[in-house]
């Protein structure tokens, strides 16, 4: 896997030690894009913190069953994805406007006692992520599409199509994955797929959910 200059082929490649960013249905997969905008002080330092080291920030989210820490802080899943900066733009108002570009999913292994405003943990790589992927032909990517043209269809919504047919799997399935908007739940299940293929057919599943309950609502409403 392959962020900027820098190849990460091993898990020995990536910090042990990163700064987490908890940010709920926000989803980052490997080789994903993931603008951020970036303004409350303890993420402007812990972009400032990534800035000045190996640019590494883990994206997280809150533990989907709301539990909180003693201090109000929510306690964190237990699998994030690692990205690296790719830009930094700064605002006129104190902001940062960044993209990370996603690098491997990862285990927290802890959740270190730190005097930074910003969280910080230990992290076990999925080194898996790190290879090409090898099970890209088993996807089943017509169905994929076709989830992905009825949700467009249902929700009004029009797609890029000579750039999605020209996308290779692994990047169809991430790209769909991250640009759905799906909920915190449904985003982890995506997140925690063992493998390609299970991803996309967590995706196609819960597509057709959504859907079938829209339907529903319509029915309802039209009663």
């Amino acid at each position: 896997m392959k962020a900027g200059n820098l190849s990460y082929r091993h898990a020995r490649d990536i910090d042990s030690v990163i700064p987490v960013f908890p940010l709920s249905a926000a989803l980052l997969l490997p080789g994903g894009h993931l603008p951020l905008n970036i303004f409350e002080p303890r993420y402007l330092a812990m972009t400032d913190h990534a800035l000045s080291g190996p640019r590494l920030i883990g994206m997280i989210q809150p533990r989907l069953d709301g539990a909180m820490r003693a201090d109000g802080e929510p306690e964190l899943c237990r699998v994030g994805c690692v990205g690296r900066l790719a830009s930094v733009a700064e605002t006129g108002d104190g902001r940062y406007l960044i993209t990370l570009n996603g690098i491997c999913r990862f285990r927290v292994a802890e959740e270190l006692r730190v005097r930074t405003p910003f969280r910080q943990c230990r992290i076990v790589p999925f080194e898996s992520d790190l290879h090409e992927d090898v099970d890209e032909e088993q996807v089943d990517r017509q169905g994929l599409l076709r989830a992905f043209r009825a949700y467009l269809d249902a929700n009004n919504l029009e797609a890029d199509w000579d750039s999605v047919n020209q996308a290779e799997n692994a990047s169809l399935v991430n790209a769909l994955s991250m640009m759905v908007p799906y909920g915190a739940a449904e985003k982890q299940a995506l997140l925690e797929a063992p493998d390609l293929k299970t991803r996309a057919e967590t995706l196609i599943a819960i597509t057709e959910i959504v859907l079938a309950q829209e339907r529903q609502e319509s029915g309802r409403h039209l009663q």
